[in-house]
């Protein structure tokens, strides 16, 4: 399962997606939360709500020490998706792309496209609600 983060104006999204890109944790911070701090919050939601979940991919932002640790306590492993020094410009990491394409989704959404909430709470529900939307689309 993918992990990853982004920025929107004062915030960052922290989600984790399934394989096929639909969402299965989001958890929203204030800009200033480092990616790896996240983890502790992130992964210790996705071991409740997914007991059977064992490995997740995540970007170099989420490598660590403390990652390490949170993984070893929540018995999620967390590989690391490194970029090749041989690559110049933009190159496509694989299982990196998943995420991507999940934030792409999201921000189709008229309301997640900035940040209009003041709460973080609500902003996660805007998130959880965009992506709902998405997979209803997909069953009719």
């Amino acid at each position: 399962m993918p992990f990853f983060f982004t920025k929107v104006k004062g915030r960052k999204r922290h989600i984790l997606v399934d394989t096929l890109g639909l969402l299965l944790v989001a958890w929203i911070t204030t800009a200033d939360v480092q990616a790896r701090d996240a983890t502790g919050a992130v992964l210790p939601l996705a071991s409740e709500q997914f007991p059977l979940l064992k490995k997740t991919w995540a970007d170099s932002a989420y490598e660590g020490p403390r990652v390490e640790r949170i993984a070893q306590q929540t018995g999620i492993e967390v590989e690391i998706v490194k970029r090749s020094d041989q690559d110049r410009g933009f190159v496509v990491q694989p299982k990196r792309w998943i995420v991507e394409r999940t934030l792409a989704w999201l921000s189709r959404e008229r309301r997640l496209s900035k940040d209009y909430e003041r709460k973080e709470d609500s902003c996660e529900a805007f998130v959880y609600l965009g992506m709902i939307r998405l997979m209803l689309g997909r069953l009719a």
